[in-house]
């Protein structure tokens, strides 16, 4: 039996930065009204033609790679987070492995979109504990942009949301004492519409509808969100699976060095952060740089904080998500 530990770190977000203000040309909306609801005062958006969900994910996996001191031949699987895939189908990960020229390894896809990068984690996490790979390439990548409603009419929920990939390498790891401790993931489909993206899909709204109805006031192809709901689900899910992962490794909240929560919202993680009596040093936000990159979010900000030097050698990490699904999990890690 092994742990897993995370050998390596990359982030990729586009050049193309769109403020709050630049928002507000096209929607009905503004700066103050944003940020007051989200803690947002920009996001990345990709360059239709430059970036696409596998290849902001292949940029982060390089970065990744390169970090963790191995070649990219050493990678035994890859397991691929996302909501946003380039195509319909096939997912990105047999994509990633072409264009990084990797063996004929393995490639998974997880759709669990807000905790879809904890998700793969775990999966990844699981393989290695048994031994049956050593190196496996994990990420979380989004292209949201092209796929909001960018009128007045969406702005509740185009305002949250932009592009981005994260990439981690998890190896194998002997002693124990370190790496990933326990992942705990969870669901409750009962409330899988209350943020959902329905059309096109084939147990509804399917292409062909779509063109046969040709609505101009069809929002089924838009993300929908209940935004109220979301939060009052979400501060609860947080608290809750944070209180599990440390309860079972018999530590305490007083033990986290660092928690990396799911950057929905800034007003949630600053609920969950007063709610567990942490510091600013303790908690990584980074939303009001970057929106809601909803797979990709956990990583980014993961990276950025170790980048920054927040994230040191024996320190426990904790990362936590909560989103569409409604699905949420946590990790533990010992660094």
């Amino acid at each position: 039996m092994y742990h897993s530990k995370i050998s390596g770190l990359g982030f990729y977000v586009p050049s193309n930065v769109v403020t709050n203000d630049d928002l507000s040309k096209i929607i009905d909306t503004n700066d103050q009204w944003i940020q007051e609801r989200t803690g947002i005062q920009e996001r990345r958006h990709i360059i239709k033609g430059e970036d696409t969900t596998t290849t902001m994910g292949v940029k982060a996996a390089r970065v990744a790679i390169e970090r963790a001191g191995i070649d990219k031949m050493d990678i035994d699987f890859i397991v691929f987070a996302t909501l946003s895939p380039d195509y319909y189908f096939p997912g990105p990960g047999v994509l990633v492995q072409k264009e990084l020229g990797l063996r004929t390894v393995g490639a998974l896809d997880v759709r669990n979109q807000c905790s879809g990068f904890v998700y793969a984690l775990s999966v990844a996490d699981q393989y290695i504990k048994t031994g049956m790979y050593k190196n496996i390439l994990v990420i979380g990548s989004e292209v949201h942009s092209s796929g909001l409603d960018m009128t007045t009419r969406g702005r509740n929920v185009s305002v949250i949301f932009g592009d981005g990939a994260g990439a981690a390498v998890l190896s194998r790891e002997e002693d124990l004492t370190k790496g990933i401790l326990s992942t705990h993931l969870h669901s409750e489909g009962i409330h899988a519409e209350e943020l959902a993206l329905t059309a096109p899909g084939m147990g509804g709204r399917w292409v062909s509808d779509i063109v046969a109805d040709n609505d101009p006031n069809d929002e089924s192809y838009f993300p929908h969100m209940n935004g109220q709901f979301v939060f009052k689900n979400a501060v609860v899910r947080f608290a809750e699976v944070i209180h599990e992962g440390l309860e079972a490794n018999n530590l305490t909240v007083s033990d986290i060095d660092m928690l990396i929560p799911h950057q929905a919202n800034l007003r949630i993680s600053q609920f969950i952060q007063q709610k567990f009596g942490l510091n600013d040093n303790q908690v990584y936000n980074n939303i009001q740089k970057y929106g809601n990159t909803t797979a990709a979010s956990v990583p980014i900000a993961l990276t950025e904080a170790w980048e920054k030097g927040k994230i040191k050698s024996g320190d426990t990490v904790v990362l936590a998500a909560f989103g569409s699904g409604f699905t949420w999990a946590s990790a533990i890690i010992k660094w």
